[in-house]
């Protein structure tokens, strides 16, 4: 198995949003923390020979480094066509033997039935705009009714959310770590050129 650095080091080609949408909270992925995310899903047996869903996959970073860890398929899915097409330039980039299958469609409605054995990974919006609070709820949601395992992304002080909400919907956080990223200057609200963030990731077994 590659390590985790040098995994990180693969999607550092990964490019991020053209035009992002501050609506839909578009923020590229940090390689380090998609590497960390991804090697950890491989270490719990939960990538190689599975089918792996990136929910609002964005420019397809979580598809494409679970695209380099030897999945049976990869499906990426987002509403915005933009960033789709981004992500398939950079499947081309990132080189992968497993393609991956891109889905237009809006990610808490996933059209998808995968197999029983299928892991989600995403990196949900935080809910940080007015208007758009827990909007990672939603995705929890479709994570909960299409996998048997998801990895997810939220902001800093959610595990009690998240854990209230595996348990009233037959899951169980099994791991959990921060992670600390630079999130740059990109929309006009924005006061900093860069600031530093913490996350929170959470693996979630699903019944």
């Amino acid at each position: 198995m590659p390590t985790k650095s040098a995994l990180a080091q693969q999607l550092g080609v990964v490019a991020g949003f053209d035009n992002p949408q501050a609506s839909l909270e578009q923020y590229r992925t940090p390689p380090e923390l998609a590497a960390h995310l991804i090697h950890t899903a491989d270490l719990q047996g939960d990538v190689q020979d599975r089918t792996v869903v990136d929910l609002g996959c964005g420019t397809g970073m979580l598809a494409l480094g679970a695209a380099l860890r030897a999945p049976t398929a990869v499906v990426g899915v987002d509403i915005d066509p933009a960033p789709l097409a981004t992500a398939r330039q950079n499947e081309r980039k990132v080189g992968s033997t497993t393609s991956v299958s891109w889905v237009r469609a809006d990610a808490t409605r996933a059209p998808l039935c995968p197999p029983s054995d299928t892991t989600v990974v995403m990196n949900p919006p935080f809910g940080a705009q007015s208007g758009n609070e827990h909007a990672d709820r939603s995705f929890l949601a479709t994570a909960a009714d299409i996998a048997a395992v998801s990895y997810s992304v939220h902001n800093e002080g959610s595990r009690e959310f998240v854990e209230s909400f595996a348990s009233d919907n037959g899951g169980d956080v099994t791991h959990a770590f921060e992670t600390e990223f630079e999130l740059p200057r990109q929309f006009d609200f924005h006061e900093a050129d860069k600031r530093h963030i913490t996350a929170e990731v959470y693996r979630i077994v699903w019944a």
